[in-house]
Order: C-alpha cells, then structure tokens, then sequence
C-alpha cells in the first residue's frame, strides 16, 4: 500500500474506500443477476460511486483509454475499437453500451488489469469523463439532432465538447472531418487525426457553428462563408474496397458489417488502435471480423418460417442510414417504434426520415407508437400494415427473411423476446 491525495492506496491504484465500493457494487451486480432484474452493471457501478465519487478516475488511472462519441456509431466504433486494440494486449470496454459513468465504472472494474480501454461515453458526459481518465485518444463521429426533448440541442452539445477537449492538450483527437460539428469541436486541438468518416445527414449543420456563416458544400468539401473554416484534408479515408492512411497506406477492407456508414466507423476505429501502436493491418483485420455490436446486426430465426436481422436507430440521422442498410429483396420489413424517455416521447422527429420507396417489400409497422408511424408510411405513399406487437409484426410477413428496424426500447423488448 502507499499513500496518495491523503487516501491509502492498494498496488493497482484504488484506494481502499474505493475497493469497499467496488466490492458493494459487485454484491449489488450479483443480486440484481439472481434475482433477474438484468445484467447488474449500472446497478453495481452506481453503488460504487455513491460510496466512492472518485472510483471512476482511480480505475482509469495507469490505462492508455479511447473514449469514442458521437450521436451515431458509438457502440459499433467502440466494439471495432477494442477488437483492434485488442491485438496489443486485454481491453476493459463497455460491451453493452452503458455510456454513462455508472456503465464506464462497471467496464473498469471487470478488468481491472487491463491496460488499455476503448470506452463509449454520452456526448455530454466526455468533459468530465476525460477529466477523470484523462484518454490517450478521443474519437468524436458525428452530431446531429437528436431527442430533443431528451438530449438538448445540438450546438450546445459540440461548444460543451469543446471546451472539455481544450482541457485535455495532450490528447489525440480522432475527429470526422466531413463532420462539421464534430470538425469545429476538434479544430483548436493541437493533436488531431482527421478522418473522412462520411456525412451524409447534412440538415443539421447548414450553419457554421463558429460564425453562424452559411455552409457551402461543394463534393466532399464544405467551408464557412466569410471565415477560414473549412474541413481540413484526412490523413485517412476509405473507398469501397480499401482504407487508405499516412504515408501511402493503403490496405483492404472488407466488413462483416453493412453499410457505407459502418466503414467509415472502421477507419475512425482503425485510426485510433494505430495512434495507439496497432499494427495497421492487423487493425483493419480485428475490426473487419466484428459481425455483432450489442444484438445489432445478428440475424436469428424467429419460428421455423422466419429469420430476422435486428438493426438499431435512435433519430434521424441514424434512422437514414439504417433503412439505406436494408436489403429491399427482403420478404418482409417491419419498422418498430416506440415511445418511452430512452427513445424520446415527441415522436416528431419521424417526419424528417424518408420512408419513401418500399414499393417491392411488404412494410409492417408496429411497436408502441406504430400508429403514428403508419401515419408517416401512409403519407410516405409506402403500403403497410399495422401490427403492434413486434414478434407477430415478424411472424406476419411472408416466410423467409425479414429486415427488422427498431428505436431503442423496441430493439431492447425484441431482444429480450428473442432471448
């Protein structure tokens, strides 16, 4: 034992009231286990902090950590994250995608000797994260408008995330370029790694959130009206088949994972396992074999006429790229919805997706809000029917293979139905 900021100290760095709160938060992990009232990580991390604010700093210290954010992509990036990191020693991550500091302290705590952590965090709770685990590398996706009546407003979100970068100088800034939000966050970091990551949602960012200059977009370039700000040049980007880096790096990429949206997560994923030390190849392989994130993307069978791919959207932008992912020779698609905290309860956000061009595919809509979404289908012009219950919304559509597309607490409920 030594002694540190007036605390007794075990070799690993935890204080000893911080062993007696971990200790407290595995007994309530295990009870809430066999007692079934789920996995007991946020339980037993948040009674850790209660008995100890500090846990969290104390199990971060010693570790070479990323914490990856954003409004989109966080648990796939984190998951292709550790995989490639992974290739250089054991990974504490959260998994499951608990983001938020009981669900980080949980992550440390389960590997505790663990020297190196790939981290997802809530876009509002990087500051002071960073300031307690003080990250190596910082991955920032992208931002758009999420719920509004639950997350808060966009602008608001990228000057907090500035802020809390300008007090980490010593950082690596993994940031997406054609993001101009994310682009604006990182821009006064004196260590940054831009990445042409992809940006397809653009309704967000039409003004510059510096200035309040219009955004001109000309291909892949934007810049500020009047300013100097203006997406910087990518040290990495991707093309369909390769991951192109510094000094004429070039290697393939082929996913297990879909979507257009996915390889961009991979090179920001790739891009901080290398500024790490991965070898760039055996990054690109690590983050090329994750097939699952959290239940997203598995493909179960559902009965003996049915099998069911699970994919996962949260507000707009997510739910663009999620339907751009669906296979439309499909037998069937449903769309669940619902409309608890987690989710948002205004639902108006539904009105910004394009639905549109279902014409081959039969649509169900259901969940607990699936009204208001075959409203939007019907206005849409997309044929559907109304079955609210997600797992009969499955078994109604035609034998074969069914693209399932679910918000938040839907996919939970599926999953758990699933089993």
């Amino acid at each position: 034992m030594v002694t540190r900021g007036g605390q007794e100290r075990s070799d690993r760095g935890v204080s000893v009231r911080g062993r007696v709160a971990l200790a407290a938060g595995a007994g309530a992990r295990w009870a809430s286990r066999v007692t079934g009232r789920g996995a007991g990580a946020m339980i037993g991390g948040l009674v850790a902090m209660t008995l100890d604010r500090t846990i969290l700093g104390q199990l971060g210290q010693g570790r070479r950590t990323v914490v990856v954010t954003g409004t989109n992509g966080k648990s796939t990036t984190t998951r292709m994250t550790a995989a490639a990191l992974a290739t250089l020693g054991p990974v504490a991550t959260n998994a499951e995608g608990a983001n938020m500091d009981a669900g980080l302290v949980a992550a440390l705590a389960a590997a505790p000797d663990a020297t190196l952590a790939a981290l997802e965090v809530d876009e509002m709770h990087v500051p002071h994260v960073s300031d307690a685990v003080c990250p190596s590398v910082i991955v920032l996706l992208n931002l758009s408008r999420d719920q509004l009546d639950r997350v808060g407003e966009i602008n608001h979100i990228e000057r907090t995330l500035r802020a809390g970068l300008a007090r980490h100088p010593a950082a690596v800034v993994v940031a997406n370029c054609d993001d101009v939000l994310m682009t604006s966050a990182a821009y006064d970091s004196p260590h940054v790694v831009w990445v042409a990551a992809g940006g397809g949602w653009a309704s967000d960012s039409v003004s510059c959130p510096r200035s309040g200059e219009v955004i001109v977009r000309d291909g892949a370039h934007w810049h500020s009206t009047g300013t100097d700000f203006a997406r910087p040049e990518p040290d990495w980007w991707f093309d369909d088949t390769h991951v192109h880096g510094p000094d004429g790096l070039s290697l393939p990429m082929a996913l297990t994972l879909p979507g257009t949206v996915n390889r961009g997560n991979a090179t920001q994923a790739v891009a901080a396992a290398v500024t790490l030390g991965a070898d760039p190849a055996v990054a690109v392989a690590a983050v090329s074999a994750v097939d699952e994130v959290a239940g997203r993307y598995r493909t179960v069978p559902v009965g003996s006429a049915h099998t069911a791919r699970i994919l996962l959207a949260k507000n707009p932008a997510g739910w663009q790229e999620a339907l751009s992912m669906v296979d439309r020779d499909a037998a069937g698609v449903v769309i669940s919805v619902n409309g608890q905290v987690p989710d948002g309860e205004d639902l108006s956000w539904l009105w910004d997706v394009k639905f549109e061009h279902f014409e081959t595919v039969p649509v169900v809509a259901a969940g607990e809000r699936g009204t208001d979404l075959a409203v939007r289908l019907g206005y849409a012009g997309v044929g559907h029917t109304l079955v609210h219950d997600t797992m009969a919304a499955i078994r109604s559509c035609p034998p074969g293979h069914v693209e399932v597309l679910a918000n938040y607490t839907a996919f939970l409920h599926l999953n758990r139905a699933l089993g």
